[in-house]
């Protein structure tokens, strides 16, 4: 059977592991560090999935440069070292993930965590060996700008009507727009359903491990 798509790019948080409660921890700590004013769980999760500078920033848009930077030393120090929070993958997602490079599509991660972040979350799962390629917001620009996109496939030789982005927020739908690629939403990470559904991708899925049954129905449409 043909796929209609080549390559599968995955956001991470929120998309194939629950690491929501992690992040919030992580970035109230910092807050509290730097004696700044408190800031909701709700407008923190709200921020997921962008890069940390600009989801601090969208934080406190009047903040200083100096400001942002101690931020993110906090939070980088919270995440990697000091908090205890854990994070999971979903269920079924290695499991998803192993089928589909068993399937040989070509996988990559679009995430706006930063390197460091990443590549420990890879090791601590294992699924690195998997992903064809990554890209983090800090060595790009981040989420909506398509660039992460971009780069993605240019490294891996595929065209944009042959990428699907799978993400959970608004964002991903956005840069999937904005890299001229399809989209596919989950429903269980950050972003509600309908706020979603806004953006018009190809479906919506409740479960991670629905995703090979889903491209296995988009494969055969005429």
């Amino acid at each position: 059977m043909s796929k209609r798509f080549e390559l599968l790019v995955f956001d991470w948080d929120g998309t194939l592991m629950d690491s929501e409660a992690r992040i919030v921890a992580c970035i109230k700590a910092s807050i509290a560090d730097l004696g700044l004013e408190p800031r909701s769980a709700d407008s923190i999760r709200n921020i997921i999935g962008l890069g940390l500078r600009e989801a601090i920033f969208t934080l406190y848009p009047d903040g200083s440069d100096s400001m942002l930077d101690a931020m993110v030393e906090r939070y980088r120090y919270h995440f990697i070292t000091a908090n205890p929070t854990g994070s999971e993958l979903f269920a079924g997602a290695r499991e998803t993930i192993e089928q589909l490079a068993e399937a040989n599509y070509l996988l990559a991660v679009a995430t706006g965590k930063g390197r460091q972040g990443l590549n420990k979350v890879l090791e601590e799962t294992g699924l690195g060996e998997y992903f064809h390629t990554t890209r983090c917001a800090d060595e790009t620009f981040s989420k909506p700008h398509p660039m992460m996109l971009e780069q993605i496939m240019d490294e891996l030789g595929v065209e944009p009507g042959d990428t699907l982005m799978i993400g959970d927020t608004e964002y991903d739908m956005q840069l999937a727009s904005n890299a001229r690629t399809r989209a596919l939403a989950v429903s269980y990470g950050v972003h509600e359903k309908a706020r979603l559904l806004q953006h018009q991708p190809l479906h919506c899925l409740d479960a991670i491990d629905e995703l090979g049954d889903w491209l296995h129905g988009y494969n055969t449409q005429r």
